[in-house]
């Protein structure tokens, strides 16, 4: 086998032209390939940036609906806490005259 590559690499077959059309078109190829890998790898990307967009859209629509429930509950709190501050007035209002 090494004697037959051998023969193949030192024959005279082939010419100057024709290793040059060889190394043309292996540089091509490699070529062709390096830029077809950089497009799927370009495509992986943006399908990868869409993706984290969404769920930091999905985020911040979830973080602004618990921004309202908060917004609600807190006036909820302070309805309650103004109700109790009335009674308490009033409990004291009746403990100063009883006392």
């Amino acid at each position: 086998m090494e004697t037959v590559l051998l023969q193949v690499a030192t024959s005279g077959d082939i010419s100057w032209p024709e290793a040059i059309i060889a190394v043309a078109g292996v540089a091509m190829i490699t070529v062709i390939v390096t830029i077809a890998i950089q497009q799927v790898l370009a495509s992986w990307r943006a399908r990868m940036s869409i993706a984290r967009e969404e769920a930091y859209r999905k985020l911040a629509e979830e973080s602004t609906a618990a921004a309202a429930r908060l917004a609600a509950e807190q006036g909820r709190i302070s309805e309650s806490l103004k109700t109790i501050t009335e009674r308490l007035s009033g409990i004291e209002k009746v403990l100063r005259e009883v006392g």
